[in-house]
């Protein structure tokens, strides 16, 4: 076993794409633990199919080199605020944390949120300003930047006293000189060691385990992860298992694992202050103690930030459903809800009145929008509901989430940005204009502005504008409509395949979402109106042949490009009224009532209901 003085425990936080994984990736390449023929994938943390297309991390991942004598246990960590749970659970395994820094970009939303979360858990920060040799890198600035969000965030005055190391993670360079880099890694290795404490746990005391993570193996079923917070553990040993409520059972180590590079590598036993992995413990769950059975004491709960946003998840009943998905019952739906539940604390699941609808509630659209792109690729098809946010009430009043929003843009668009936010109640708090062209804006701004906004603010700034936000606090109501949808749609009247004649006819009323040729049905949206009110069209008609020849012939007619949505863009776009239908090979947005007359009749009976 190794010595305790020998361990470094630390996590990796950033704001998204400011070099976390890229970093993790050039401490692994250099550590030596890579024979000269193994290649190390680029970005080899980020494992799961949607990260690598997205660019993003997900999911907390952890990892071990070797520098000298000492072993320095990673943790990679995700930097949107949507995957805080992650982030949280994490502290709970790490004695410091490495804070990266893009050297132009400086602090962003989410650095405000990841820092905060190290500082509550008193963790040892260093500072790594990281794209020193991007042409714009203002380093001075931004370690005077990191420097005032620490006061903000209540930092003590040890820790006020970070060091800071200048990095290029892309070309594998550091140093802990602004002007000139070192061709290697090691400033970071040698600061990480002088710097990050040893863990101070006890390992003659009774055992104690925190499930911080989950994983999955097909030969050994559910592996929990985390740290040894004190004693000793050993394969073969018998343990007792603290459950969230206190309830205990028995249970047996069949296999312990450590960790060196990306692989596991199997241990006999492991001391307090080792991450490591546990197989052999079925329904073991994120939060759970494992304990010595002499002496069993419960770890503190893990404390995790409440969900914000919820959505209305339900069985497929289009007039197209089952054709596409392999998994399509209630039954399979509500299994794959609550067995996501197994991993990710930050989601909720509510069953509702109807057996085919459950209410899903998660930390943003891109946490939602994550676990439905991966249901849809496992298989299955579902309809959600509009993302709506989560009112509680505090003290008697209703409240709602605010967001702090950070939008970096181009001078000339400010005007018709600030004028759409101002329409969704956000309050400008401040704006930073250094003369460059360019111009950042900070915004609170009610979670329901945002609902939506993102495609808008791309066009208002044409593409040029950056946007973040992260949860800030809960705020008072605001009164009156708040963000949502202007235009109406265009809804299909018939069923069938559309046709270029349809199409065309319609083009003037609106912009089409589908090709010629798409199957449709009635009530499916088939594309936006110019005007606020919906409208029902046809586009499946054909065209009238007649044998009269025309003397002026049919010209050339070209049909405007169809506009197309992500997933995440068909969430924002939808209204109360509506679904978005979703399979392994379509996302089609829908009215709830598919009929006309029905839906007349409905709206006819909600406005007398308000008037009276």
């Amino acid at each position: 076993m190794q010595s305790r003085e020998q361990i470094r425990n630390i996590a990796i936080i950033a704001h998204v794409d400011h070099g976390k994984t890229t970093l993790v990736d050039k401490l692994l390449q250099q550590s030596g633990i890579f024979r000269d023929h193994e290649t190390l994938q680029e970005r080899a943390m980020d494992s799961n199919d949607l990260e690598r297309e997205r660019g993003i991390t997900i999911l907390a991942k952890n990892t071990a080199i070797t520098y000298k004598d000492y072993l320095i246990n990673i943790v990679d960590t995700p930097g949107h605020a949507d995957f805080g749970g992650e982030v949280e659970r994490i502290m709970k395994m790490v004695d410091g944390v490495l804070l990266i820094v893009d050297a132009y970009e400086g602090c962003m939303p989410q650095t405000k949120f990841v820092l905060r979360k190290a500082l509550e858990q008193n963790l040892t920060p260093t500072v790594v300003v990281n794209k020193i040799d991007r042409p714009a890198a203002r380093p001075t600035e931004v370690i005077d930047e990191v420097l005032d969000l620490f006061i903000e965030l209540g930092a003590s005055d040890e820790q006020l006293e970070f060091p800071v190391v200048y990095a290029s993670a892309l070309n594998g360079t550091s140093s802990l000189d602004p002007e000139k880099q070192d061709e290697t890694m090691q400033a970071m290795y040698e600061t990480i060691i002088e710097h990050i404490p040893s863990p101070k746990e006890k390992i003659d005391e009774p055992l104690q385990f925190l499930v911080t993570l989950m994983d999955y193996n097909e030969y050994l079923g559910r592996i929990a992860v985390g740290r040894v917070n004190r004693g000793v553990i050993r394969q073969g040993q018998s343990v007792t298992v603290i459950n969230r409520e206190g309830q205990k059972k028995t249970a047996r180590i069949e296999k312990l694992f450590g960790f060196q590079g990306l692989k596991r590598i199997e241990i006999e036993e492991a001391g307090a202050g080792d991450i490591i992995a546990i197989a052999g413990i079925k329904d073991i769950n994120i939060g759970e103690t494992i304990a010595d059975p002499q002496n069993p004491e419960a770890l503190p709960v893990l404390k995790i930030d409440e969900p914000t946003l919820q959505m209305t998840f339900l069985v497929n009943n289009s007039p197209f459903a089952g054709r596409e998905g392999k998994w399509v019952t209630s039954r399979r739906l509500r299994d794959r809800l609550f067995k996501e539940l197994e991993t990710d604390v930050s989601l909720r699941v509510d069953e509702t009145d109807s057996p085919d609808a459950y209410i899903v509630s998660g930390r943003g659209e891109l946490h939602l929008g994550i676990l439905i792109e991966n249901m849809r690729r496992e298989g299955y098809e579902l309809q959600v509901s509009k993302p709506e946010v989560i009112v509680r009430e505090i003290d008697g009043k209703r409240m709602e989430p605010i967001e702090h929003l950070l939008i970096d843009l181009p001078e000339e668009s400010m005007g018709a940005v600030m004028e759409s936010l101002g329409s969704r109640k956000a309050e400008m708090v401040n704006m930073i204009n250094n003369g460059s062209g360019q111009v950042r804006l900070e915004f609170l701004i009610p979670a329901r502005g945002l609902i939506g906004y993102g495609t808008y603010f791309l066009t208002l700034t044409k593409g040029y504008g950056i946007m973040n936000h992260s949860f800030d606090s809960y705020g008072p109501v605001a009164a009156g409509q708040v963000g949502g949808r202007h235009e109406g749609v265009l809804v299909s009247s018939e069923s069938g395949s559309s046709t270029l004649y349809g199409i065309l006819s319609v083009e003037d009323r609106g912009t089409l979402f589908l090709e010629p040729g798409a199957e449709i049905y009635e009530g499916m949206i088939v594309g936006e109106h110019t005007r606020d009110n919906d409208i029902v069209v046809n586009i499946c008609k054909e065209k009238q042949l007649t044998n009269v020849r025309s003397a002026t012939k049919d010209d050339t007619v070209k049909m405007k490009t169809p506009r197309s949505f992500s997933l995440e863009q068909a969430l924002e776009y939808l209204n109360e009224d509506e679904y978005c239908e979703i399979t392994p090979k379509s996302i089609r947005m829908r009215k709830k009532i598919l009929n006309k007359s029905e839906r007349e009749r409905a709206e006819k009976q909600r406005k007398s209901a308000m008037q009276s």
